[in-house]
C-alpha cells in the first residue's frame, strides 16, 4: 500500500486530536499568547490575560521547573492553549502550548519527500483513535490505521507507526501502524515465496538459541530450525554446532501463514552424506574420530562429513570387564577407530575401537607357552571355575583343574582378589581362551599313592559310585580306582551297594592321568596262586630238614 491510496476516514483527525486534550467542555482554543496578571501562591495559581472578556486560570504547577522554582513573573507572556472553562473564567495550558509549539517545529521541518517513521508510546484513547507520545510530541493514530483491538486496552502501549498525513494550517499529524504491518506482510510474503519456490539453498544468521533448535534470520524475517533439522545425524544439540551470529546456510521447508512460522532446515542445505556412503566409508576402514556423547551402553563419535557412528561398550578394550566408557574416554577427546558395519537403509555406522588396539591374546602367546608357570589374580567366580587375569587377559581355571580333591571347586577355594599360582595347560589365540590348572603345580593323588604302592598289591577299598561299566571304589584320601565289570566275579554287580568294602589287587597304576585299576578277580587267582606257593615252599623246606636228618643218621 502506498501513501496516496490510504483513504483517510471522512472526519476532522484535528478535531479527534483536539478532543483529545479537553477536560471539561467540548471546545478548545488554538495556540496564543497570554500575560500573566497575577500569581496566586496560596492557590496554586495564575490569572492570564488571553485577550477575552475573561481572564483565564492556569495551575502554577505548569509553570515551576524540576526543582520547583517558578520560571514566570507577574507581567511575562508565554505560549498557552484554551483546554475549558471554570465557570465563566477559560482554562489554558502552557504544558500544551509547549507540545503545540514543538509539533509546530516539527511540521514546519518535515520533509514530504522522506519517509519518517514514529516510535512511541501510546498515551490517550479517544472514539476516533489514539494519541501517541514521541520524544515529546503527541502524533494522532486512526483507530483504522492502528490495527489494535478495541477488545483489549492500548493505553501504555509500545507502537510504531509511519507518517501518512501533516496538516500544517491545523498542527496535526496522523501516523499509520497499519501501514508498517502491513508493508512487513508483504515482505515476508514475498521472502517466503521466493524462499519455497527455489528450495534453494540462502544465508541466514543465528539469532537465538534454545533447546528445541534456533532462530535464523533470513533476509530480515525469522524462522526456525528444528533441532531435527540441524544434522544429518539426527536430532542433535543447536548449541553444540552454532553460536548466536553465525552464519548458516538454511532452505526453507513451510510456512504457517495463520501462526506465520517459517520453517527452515540446515541439513537440507547440506549434501547428505548417506547418499554416497560407499564413496566415502567401507568396512574395515581406520579413521579419525571426535567423542561426542558418552552413555553407560557406548559412545557416539563424530566422523566428520555429517556423519556420526556408534561405538559399543564392547568395543572400547579387549577387557570385558569395562564398567563405564567415561572410564576409558573422554567427550572431544580423538581416537582412532575401524568402521565395522555400515547400515545404508538404517542410516546406522558402527564402529571399533579395539580392533586397532593390539590384542592381549596375541602379546600372551607371543610371551608365554604352553606348560609356564604364572601368577594372575582371581576377577571372577562361577560355578564352573575361576577366571584368572594375568597381564592383560583372563584364562579360565576350571573346577576340575583347581584340585585334585574333587568335592571341592574354586568358589570353595578362591575368593575376587586372590593371587594364585597355575600352569598354563592350553593357550587357543583363535578362540581367544587360556585354560589353567592349579593342581598341576601339586603332586597328584595318584602319584602319592604310587611311592608306597604297586601292581599286585592286595588293597580294600568303599564302593564310591557305580557305572555301567564298573565300580569305583575309594582307596585312600582322594585316591580312587576303578573295578571293571568284568573284573568283579565273583561278586555280583547287582548286589554291590554303596559304602561297600571290597578286596582285590592292583592291576594298573598311571600317576600322569591319576588312573588306578583294581581287580577282584585277579585277586581271587592271586590268593590262590600264593597259597601254593606258601604250601610248595613249607614242603620245599620240610624235605631239606629230613635230608638234614638222614644225612646226620648215616654220619
Amino acid at each position: 500500500m502506498k501513501f496516496e491510496d490510504i483513504e483517510i476516514e471522512d472526519v476532522d483527525f484535528e478535531a479527534m486530536l483536539e478532543e483529545s486534550f479537553k477536560k471539561e467542555d467540548r471546545s478548545s482554543g488554538d495556540l496564543t499568547e497570554g500575560t500573566i496578571v497575577k500569581i496566586n501562591e496560596e492557590e496554586n495559581q495564575a490569572i492570564v490575560d488571553i485577550g477575552r472578556k475573561n481572564e483565564a486560570f492556569i495551575s502554577l504547577d505548569q509553570l515551576r521547573d524540576e526543582e520547583g522554582n517558578l520560571l514566570f513573573k507577574e507581567g511575562d507572556t508565554l505560549p498557552v492553549v484554551i483546554t475549558g472553562s471554570r465557570g465563566e473564567r477559560p482554562m489554558v495550558s502552557y504544558d500544551l502550548a509547549k507540545k503545540r509549539q514543538a509539533m509546530n517545529e516539527f511540521i514546519e521541518e518535515y520533509d514530504e519527500e522522506q519517509e519518517y517513521i514514529v516510535e512511541g508510546v501510546v498515551t490517550k484513547k479517544n472514539k476516533g483513535g489514539y494519541v501517541v507520545e514521541a520524544d515529546g510530541l503527541e502524533f494522532f493514530m486512526p483507530r483504522t490505521l492502528s490495527y489494535l483491538s478495541s477488545k483489549t486496552d492500548a493505553i501504555g502501549k509500545k507502537v510504531k507507526g509511519v507518517i501518512v498525513k501533516v496538516d500544517k494550517d491545523k498542527g496535526s499529524v496522523v501516523i499509520s501502524r497499519k501501514e508498517l504491518i502491513e508493508r512487513d506482510k508483504a515482505r515476508v510474503q514475498e521472502i517466503v515465496e521466493k524462499l519455497l519456490e527455489s528450495k534453494e539453498p540462502v544465508v541466514g544468521t543465528v539469532k537465538k538459541i534454545t533447546s528445541y533448535g534456533m532462530f535464523v534470520d533470513v533476509g530480515g524475517m525469522d524462522g526456525l530450525v528444528h533441532y531435527s533439522q540441524i544434522s544429518h545425524k539426527g536430532p542433535v544439540n543447536p548449541s553444540k554446532y552454532f553460536q548466536e551470529g553465525d552464519e548458516v546456510n538454511v532452505v526453507a521447508l513451510d510456512y504457517d501463514k495463520k501462526k506465520r512460522h517459517l520453517s527452515l532446515s540446515v541439513k537440507e542445505a547440506n549434501p547428505d552424506p548417506w547418499e554416497n556412503i560407499d564413496e566415502i566409508l567401507g568396512v574395515g576402514d581406520a579413521v579419525t574420530a571426535t567423542v561426542s556423547n558418552i552413555e553407560p551402553y557406548g559412545v557416539f563419535v563424530d566422523l566428520g562429513e555429517d556423519l556420526e557412528a556408534f561405538l559399543h561398550v564392547s568395543e572400547i578394550s579387549w577387557d570385558k570387564n569395562v564398567k563405564h566408557p567415561k572410564d576409558y574416554l573422554t567427550v572431544g577427546e580423538e581416537i582412532n577407530v575401524e568402521v565395522i558395519e555400515i547400515d545404508k537403509e538404517k542410516r546406522r555406522l558402527r564402529v571399533s575401537l579395539k580392533n586397532l588396539l593390539p590384542k592381549p591374546m596375541e602379546e600372551f602367546a607371543r610371551k608365554h607357552r604352553v606348560g609356564d608357570i604364572v601368577t594372575g589374580t582371581v576377577s571372577s567366580l562361577t560355578d564352573f571355575g575361576a577366571f584368572v587375569k594375568i597381564d592383560n587377559v583372563e584364562g579360565l581355571l576350571h573346577n576340575q583343574e583347581a584340585s585334585w580333591d574333587k568335592s571341592k571347586r574354586a568358589k570353595d577355594l578362591f575368593k575376587v582378589g586372590d593371587e594364585v599360582e597355575v600352569k598354563i595347560i592350553k593357550i587357543d589365540t583363535d578362540a581367544g581362551k587360556i585354560s589353567l590348572s592349579r593342581k598341576a603345580l601339586e603332586k597328584s593323588p595318584a602319584e602319592a599313592f604310587a611311592d608306597t604302592h604297586k601292581v599286585g598289591d592286595i588293597v580294600t577299598g568303599t564302593v564310591k559310585d557305580k557305572k555301567d561299566f564298573g565300580v569305583f571304589i575309594a582307596l585312600d584320601d582322594n585316591v580312587d580306582a576303578l573295578i571293571r565289570t568284568e573284573d568283579l566275579h565273583p561278586l555280583k554287580f547287582d548286589e554291590i551297594e554303596p559304602g561297600q568294602e571290597i578286596k582285590g589287587v592292583i592291576t594298573h597304576i598311571d600317576p600322569r592321568n591319576d588312573r588306578i585299576r583294581v581287580s577282584v578277580r585277579r585277586l581271587e587267582r592271586q590268593e590262590e596262586r600264593e597259597a601254593l606257593d606258601q604250601l610248595n615252599q613249607e614242603q620245599d623246606d620240610s624235605m631239606t630238614l629230613g635230608d638234614l636228618i638222614k644225612d646226620q643218621l648215616k654220619k
